[in-house]
């Protein structure tokens, strides 16, 4: 039976509906809260990780920089979860489409441009044009950074959308040769099934680390405006 390689990266419908904005809305659900004074092993582990990668991430910023502090922390736990959801089986990663990627990139990139254009706007246009620079290279370094920062949110949705992807299209690949080859030559078999349960522990590693990855390039953007 030929299958869509990329079959599993179309948005699915329900009725002709448009479903994506369901799955993206149910990541969320699946964050445990509790209502009790003293928290179960789950939810002071989840309160652990929270508090230590919020303060790896604020620590660089000042007061106004840690106001974000709560966009930043939802923004890595969605993508986290997300990423993880994506890797079960049959089911729809949204992080692999560039038109999402962009959609979270391009707002908080904006957000933090706009901000220091408003409280640090020297420091802003001096980005433009190193200290020390001739005067011939001025114009052709001016345009070389404004195309290097009007970029900024591209290169953050390419490379999230660009390793999601890569690591899902090889995953279906060494699934489906794992299965070609289990009626042909059972060692063969058992040496890729293990390749894939390698590939797919590291898949949920990079499915975590891109989700950091991208929230911190984020920071790092707020930090250089703030």
């Amino acid at each position: 039976m030929n299958e869509n390689l990329f079959a599993s990266f179309i948005a699915p419908t329900i009725l002709g509906l448009p479903a994506a904005v369901l799955i993206i809305l149910f990541p969320p659900l699946l964050i445990p809260t509790s209502k009790y004074l003293i928290n179960n092993r789950l939810i002071t582990t989840q309160q652990w990780l929270i508090k230590l990668t919020s303060k790896q991430m604020m620590a660089m910023h000042n007061t106004k920089g840690r106001t974000w502090s709560l966009m930043l922390v939802s923004l890595i736990i969605f993508i986290a979860t997300t990423n993880l959801l994506g890797l079960l089986p049959h089911s729809f990663t949204p992080t692999t489409q560039l038109s999402m990627n962009l959609a979270m990139a391009i707002p908080l990139w904006a957000g933090a441009v706009i901000m220091g254009f408003r409280s640090k706007i020297k420091n802003a246009l001096a980005h433009f044009l190193p200290q020390g620079t001739p005067t011939p290279l001025i114009p052709m370094l001016v345009i070389i950074e404004t195309i290097s920062l009007l970029i900024q949110p591209m290169a953050l949705a390419v490379r999230l959308t660009a390793n999601i992807t890569a690591g899902h299209l090889l995953m279906h690949l060494i699934g489906s040769a794992t299965l070609a080859m289990s009626t042909i030559n059972l060692p063969s078999t058992l040496i890729v099934f293990t390749i894939l349960i390698l590939l797919t522990i590291l898949e949920i590693a990079v499915a975590l680390i891109q989700a950091y990855v991208f929230t911190l390039l984020v920071s790092l953007y707020l930090h250089d405006n703030t």
